[in-house]
């Protein structure tokens, strides 16, 4: 049986947020059942395991693997932001030493790799394979799990941004943890193909960040979000949320967010595939 299962909700730099002395950040360092980690997402098929994303909290996305007894066999990436490839780390020789490790990604993302340490090592040395993927071509991950890049825009500083559109046997999963915003992507269209939606969700309110312009680091607020889905009928479900998201806790958004039929997603969040 295929599935899919959550490994992680926040933000690049998760929650706690590093210097962060916001209440929120402040019980998670004291609480850790308020801990989150980064957002990433396990793509599972018969005791087969493949990340989208290797995040900062790689090593404990990675046990939480282990102890399910799933074998990590890939890595996909989307992007180039610290919160979704920076967890490579751990595949070179200072740690695990992995022998050839299958790494898929785009062009772009796969020359970045090449050709900046310390990731060109990873490559040098064989810890990874660089497996390159074509946007918007379905390739498969075994015959029941089957993958299509899926190019976003985002911010290109140093690569291009894949989401990725998952298809099993039974359902469609759209995965899609950073976009600058929604004017430039039919995503209406693509989650009325989708049976689960897991969308990036960092912001509720454009005043979250205090002393900050928030067009420096675009994403979609989630009220403008939820005004495009409202007729779709997806299990959708917000992710990458900052630090700073009132969703995170109990609250008038959160339930203002059920009202409208949504809801943030939650580690250990399984789906069928």
């Amino acid at each position: 049986m295929s599935q899919a299962i959550l490994l992680g909700v926040a933000q690049d730099g998760g929650v706690p947020h590093a210097g962060c002395q916001c209440l929120t950040c402040i019980r998670a360092r004291k609480e850790p059942d308020e801990r989150r980690l980064v957002v990433s997402l396990a793509l599972v098929d018969d005791h087969r395991a493949w990340l989208i994303d290797a995040t900062p909290d790689f090593p404990t996305q990675l046990q939480a693997l282990l102890d399910a007894s799933l074998a990590l066999s890939g890595i996909l990436l989307t992007h180039a932001h610290i919160g979704h490839y920076a967890g490579l780390i751990h595949l070179g020789r200072e740690v695990m030493n992995a022998r050839r490790l299958p790494v898929y990604a785009s062009p772009r993302m796969a020359a970045f790799l090449r050709n900046n340490a310390p990731w060109s090592g990873l490559v040098e040395e064989r810890n990874i394979d660089l497996v390159e993927i074509t946007p918007r071509v379905e390739f498969a991950l075994t015959p029941a799990l089957r993958v299509t890049p899926v190019p976003i825009p985002h911010r290109g500083e140093y690569s291009d941004t894949m989401a990725y559109f998952v298809r099993g046997a039974k359902r469609r999963l759209f995965y899609c943890p950073d976009i600058d915003g929604w004017d430039e992507f039919d995503l209406a269209g693509m989650v009325s193909r989708a049976d689960v939606a897991l969308l990036d969700g960092a912001f509720f309110d454009a005043t979250e960040l205090p002393g900050r312009d928030i067009r420096d680091i675009p994403h979609p607020l989630v009220p403008d979000t939820v005004s495009r889905l409202g007729h779709l009928t997806a299990d959708v479900r917000f992710i990458h949320l900052n630090h700073t998201n009132p969703l995170l806790h109990p609250g008038p958004q959160l339930d203002w967010l059920h009202q409208q039929g949504f809801d943030i997603g939650r580690f250990g969040e399984r789906w069928e595939l």
